[in-house]
Order: structure tokens, then C-alpha cells, then sequence
């Protein structure tokens, strides 16, 4: 442990930072370099970064572990001798100093003068593998590797490719449905994490697919920033919004490239980069082999991924697509140059039915969709997608700031059967009604005048129409009961504790023709999107603090080798141990003394010898070293 305390204690600030994030060191009950070593060194940690070790790299620390312990020199050349005899396959020197490099770097052994010495804790818990069922030197060194993986005939790989482009264009219009509807109405995150049954039920609907796919094809878009989570809800992002204005390759190729860029190195290293190549059991089998300590995470890691992965058409039944294949070695441009050629084309016109519902007859281009979207709302989404005209749809694109003419204007460029009678006629009503009912705020302004009803009640926005038979519809209305409409003192308004946006789409949305209006009374636009407000909470560098405390202990000026001596009879005071202590006497004779630590300060310690019977205090510089007495 002293070794391995001198050497973090010698570490520059940002390669000691990265040990202990590496090695998952928690700061709890740490208070200076020997209690990080002693945390290094414990069997549970020590197991841990064991377990993200591939095989090789376990053998050439076995092989080292066992000539330290038969006194040998454990140099690189001993280590690559001892792997042959047992042997190892393709072993080179280069390959083991390769390797030593990484067990140096993750404080498993030390590398100096050319050697590889593991610690002693170290070799000690690899010694304990065979009676867990894990493999020892002699199997790590020569177990060979399962089959190699299945590969599907050349003939099957255009079905397999072809399967891919289906599942990524059916993965990108139902996040694209996903991102829309959470614009709408954003999704409650339950605090033990995850959404809600009835928002699962709601998402599922809107985006065509099972219950048990929301989750996974939410945290896709999350992954690709499209959405976030926002005071609790998930809501759609910036990126997202500029995301759906995108062509179909280039939203696939955003969600695919999130992906890669999520994969853990370790496991993108082991995924089969060729097209054609199965993922199944073989790659299971392979992964608990080159991963004898990590099989289980690895495996939850590569199930996660694999599933994404078939979402995306990374793969198809469990085997690489072509263009899959191009996302694992990182080539985006040729992977979305492959799935271009197999995604559908888009369209840029429309049929408008008698009906009032619109049908496009293949996926539309983004710009001409999204302004679809707020005249219409979507009725079915397959290859062809179903949009519906209604009272109410044509209202929320006249909020938007839209009028008739613009309406008019814009489905007679996109549609191939003209603008039917029923259309047109829906179109103008609105537009003529629209503004009959308006709804403004009571913060401020001229409308402050409004006199609420008697009682204590803060009302924030009212309802007023010239129309009287139509504001006392509303004032009954039971769809509207959750905005809680009272009537004003005057008799010619309601009042809300809502505020104003809230109360101007629940009018909205039971068909009302609404407005909202500003204190002047001049109609404004609203829209209806919502756009997560994602603020950056600063995060503690727990690593960067651990440091800073170790070194403000370590400026105490005393040596490593004295803290060392003091850390021992701190161990034996709180034992009550009896120690026999080694000390330089003037002259240069060596005495011991078996005695019974009492205390440690100023460097002395105070203790009584158990021979003389007396009270002793000695210099800690003058101890040449400790033992525990026999």
C-alpha cells in the first residue's frame, strides 16, 4: 500500500482526477493518499475494474502476478516467454507492453524498468478466481474463442436491408409524431422514473406502435437531444423543432449517429462491423468469452443497444445492415447514402377530399407537413398519411396568424384535386367567426376594470363576447369546467384563475371561435408549442474535490514514509496491538522494542514497553520499520 500511496501522491492533479473516475472511487471516508490506495486495493474494486478487462489483458497481469510471486523478474520479455509456453496465440512483446500500458494507467501494477509488477492485493484476488468459476492464468492464456459468427447467405442481405430501411423509416416518422404531439402536450415524468400509463397509452397511439416501444423509442430521440425533460415534463427541444423541418436521411442520420456515439468503445469494439453478420447467441457467446469478469453488464449493455439498433435498422433480425455496417465503423455519409436508396420519395402534393380530409401519397416533404400540421390535424399515419380539416383546426391556424386567403393560397399550391367546395366554405366561415369569442389576461392594462364576483378568489384572465346567447353557452358548457368560468360582476365576462393561453385553448379545443387579445383589445397570435426550457444544473466534481482535499492533507509537510509509519501505529493504537518496532539508534545501532502504542503527535509517539515495563517516546524519524508482535 505504500508504494501505491507514494505513487498516487506523485500523480499530476489531472491523471489522478481520471484514476478516480475511472475506478469509480467514491470520496466517503477517504482523508489522504492511503486511504485512497486501501479503496484501490479492496477486493471489490479491485473486481470491478477487472471485470472491464478483456481477456489478453487479464492474462498478461495473471502471468505477471504469478512470477512475482515465485521471485522472478516480471520484465515484458519473462511475461511474453511465460504466455508462449502456456501457450498464448499471436502474443508479441509489443502486444503485452501494450498492455501493461493500460493495468499501469487503471493503478493494477506498476510498470518501471521495463517490468510489470502487479500489486500484491491485485494478484491476490485473481488467485481466488478458479474456486468462483472464473478461469485462471493457464485458461486465460489458451482458451480459445467461440465460432466465429454466423453470416447470412449474399442473397439474403438485400431482404436484410431492405427490412432496415422499413424499420428506420418507421422509427423516424414515429419520433417525428412523437416530437410533434409532445410539442402539443408535454409528458409528465413519474418520479420514480419513466412516463405515466395514461401518457404511454397517449404516445403509443399518436406514434402507431406498442405499449412497450414508447419507452425505448423516447429515450432514442432524448439520446438524439430532441426531446428533454423540463420542471418534471418531457417536452420537445430546439433541436428537435429543427430537426422535424429535415428530410427523412437526415433525420435518420441524426438519430443513428446519437446512437454510435453513445456506444460504450468497449462494446462498440466487440459489435460486428461487416454487413450480414448475426448478432445472436454466437455474440453472446463470444462477449462471456473475451470478458470473462464482465459477461453479465456487458451482455445488459449490448441487449440495450441491440435493441436500438433493430429500431433504428442498424440491423434486422438481429443481423448488421449495410448500412449498419457503415454506422459501426463511422462512416454516416455511406450510411445514409445506403438508406436513401431504399427509403421511400418524398411528395410535395396532396389529394383535398369532399370529406375535408387530405391525403398525402407518400411521406411529405418537412416544410409542407409541419404547415400542414397546423391547419389540419393528422388523422392516420402509414405511407400515406391522413390529415382532417375542422372548425377547430382552421381556428388554430387563424391564432397562428394565418387568415383565409393565406389558407386558400397554400392548399391550392400543394393540392392535385383543386380546393373542393366543402374546403372552401369551412375556410371562409371560420375566418369570418373567428374572433366572436375573446379571451385576454387581468394582470395588467385596460381590462383591469373587469369587476370579479364577490369573495377571495385571484382570477387572472376573462372570457367577454358581443354575442350574449353564445358567452352563456360557454358559461354551461361541462367541457370547459376544468378552467373553472365564474361570471363577472358585470354580467358581460367570465373569469378564470387560469391564466389567459390555458383558457384560450380549452375554448380552442371545444371549438369556439376564439381569439386571444392584448390590454388594447387587438387580436394577437398564439401557438400552441412548447419548447423545453432545459437549464444546465452545475455539476460537483466529486473527483476534482478529492484531490483538493488530499493535496491540502498531503502540504502538511510530513513525508509519505513517515505518514506511513503513523497510519501503521494509528492502526495498532485503535487495535490495542502490540507492535515490535524497529529503531536507529545514535551511533547506528538498531534496537527493539516491543511495545503498545498509545498516541501519535508532532512526530513522536508515546507508547509503553511491554518488556521494561516503562513509558517510552520515540521520533518517528527513527523507526526503521514495524511488525505486528508474534
Amino acid at each position: 500500500m505504500l508504494g501505491l500511496a507514494s505513487r498516487l501522491r506523485a500523480l499530476p492533479d489531472a491523471e489522478l482526477r481520471r484514476v478516480i473516475e475511472v475506478r469509480g472511487v467514491t470520496a466517503s471516508g477517504i482523508h489522504d493518499f492511503f486511504d485512497l490506495a486501501e479503496a484501490l486495493l479492496d477486493p471489490s474494486s479491485v473486481q470491478v475494474a477487472l471485470s472491464h478487462l478483456d481477456r489478453s489483458t487479464l492474462a498478461v497481469l495473471a502471468v505477471a502476478g504469478q512470477l512475482t510471486s515465485t521471485n522472478s523478474v516480471p520484465s515484458l520479455n519473462a511475461v511474453t516467454s511465460r504466455l508462449s509456453q502456456l501457450g498464448s496465440a499471436e502474443i508479441s512483446p509489443t502486444e503485452v507492453a501494450r498492455r501493461v500500458d493500460a493495468l499501469h494507467a487503471l493503478l493494477l501494477a506498476d510498470h518501471t524498468d521495463g517490468c510489470c509488477i502487479p500489486y500484491d492485493a491485485v494478484s491476490a484476488h485473481l488467485a481466488t478466481w478458479p474456486a468462483q468459476g472464473l478461469p485462471g492464468a493457464a485458461d486465460l492464456a489458451t482458451a480459445l474463442p467461440p465460432a466465429s459468427l454466423a453470416a447470412v447467405p449474399d442473397t439474403e442481405i438485400t431482404f436484410i436491408d431492405q427490412l432496415a430501411a422499413e424499420r428506420a423509416f418507421a422509427v423516424v416518422s414515429s419520433i417525428a409524431e412523437l416530437v410533434n404531439e409532445l410539442s402539443r402536450e408535454p409528458a409528465r415524468q413519474l418520479s420514480r422514473g419513466g412516463l405515466g400509463l395514461p401518457d404511454t397509452k397517449r404516445l403509443a397511439a399518436v406514434m402507431s406502435v406498442e405499449l412497450d416501444l414508447v419507452a425505448p423509442i423516447v429515450d432514442l430521440a432524448a439520446r438524439a437531444d430532441l426531446l428533454a425533460r423540463s420542471d418534471g415534463y418531457w417536452m420537445e427541444t430546439e433541436t428537435g423543432e429543427t430537426w422535424l423541418l429535415e428530410r427523412t436521411t437526415m433525420r435518420w442520420a441524426a438519430l443513428a449517429a446519437a446512437w454510435q456515439t453513445a456506444l460504450p468503445p468497449i462494446v462498440a469494439d466487440t459489435l460486428p462491423q461487416q454487413a450480414g453478420l448475426h448478432w445472436g447467441d454466437d455474440l453472446a457467446a463470444f462477449i462471456a468469452w473475451l470478458y470473462p469478469a464482465g459477461g453479465e453488464w456487458m451482455l445488459s449493455q449490448l441487449t440495450e443497444f441491440a435493441r436500438d439498433a433493430e429500431l433504428l435498422g442498424i440491423t434486422a433480425h438481429d443481423t448488421t445492415s449495410t448500412a449498419g455496417a457503415s454506422v459501426l465503423r463511422g462512416d454516416l455519409e455511406a450510411a445514409v447514402a445506403t438508406i436513401a436508396t431504399a427509403l421511400p420519395a418524398e411528395v410535395g402534393a396532396v389529394y383535398l377530399q369532399h370529406d375535408l380530409s387530405i391525403v398525402a401519397p407518400g411521406p411529405l416533404a418537412p416544410s409542407i407537413d409541419a404547415r400542414l400540421r397546423g391547419l389540419a390535424d393528422v388523422e392516420s399515419r402509414e405511407l400515406a398519411t391522413t390529415y382532417r380539416i375542422t372548425a377547430a383546426s382552421v381556428n388554430r391556424a387563424l391564432a397562428a396568424g394565418e387568415n383565409a386567403a393565406t389558407l386558400l393560397a397554400f392548399l391550392a399550391s400543394i393540392s392535385l384535386t383543386g380546393i373542393p367546395q366543402p374546403v372552401d366554405y369551412l375556410i371562409n366561415e371560420s375566418a369570418s367567426r373567428y374572433g366572436r369569442v375573446r379571451v385576454g389576461s387581468l394582470a395588467s392594462g385596460a381590462n383591469v376594470s373587469v369587476r370579479p364576483p364577490d369573495g377571495d378568489t385571484v382570477f387572472l384572465s376573462y372570457v367577454s363576447s358581443a354575442d350574449a346567447a353564445l358567452l352563456g353557452t360557454i358559461a354551461v358548457d361541462q367541457t370547459l369546467a376544468p378552467i373553472g368560468l365564474v361570471r363577472a360582476g358585470d354580467g358581460e365576462h367570465l373569469l378564470s384563475r387560469f391564466a389567459g393561453d390555458a383558457v384560450f385553448w380549452a375554448l380552442s379545443d371545444a371549438r369556439y371561435p376564439v381569439a386571444a387579445e392584448d390590454d388594447l383589445g387587438e387580436i394577437v397570435h398564439l401557438r400552441r408549442h412548447q419548447i423545453a426550457r432545459v437549464v444546465v444544473t452545475p455539476t460537483v466534481d466529486t473527483a476534482r474535490n478529492l484531490v483538493e482535499k488530499l493535496r491540502l492533507g498531503a502540504e502538511s509537510g510530513v513525508s509519505v514514509a513517515d505518514a506511513w509509519l503513523a497510519r501503521q501505529l494509528d492502526t495498532a493504537i485503535k487495535a490495542k496491538q502490540a507492535i515490535l518496532v524497529s529503531i536507529a539508534m545514535p551511533g547506528g545501532a538498531v534496537v527493539d522494542y516491543l511495545l503498545e502504542p498509545a498516541s501519535v503527535s508532532n512526530g513522536r509517539f508515546r507508547a509503553r514497553d511491554r518488556r521494561a515495563d516503562i513509558e517510552r517516546t520515540l521520533p518517528l524519524k527513527s523507526i526503521l520499520s514495524i511488525t505486528p508482535a508474534p
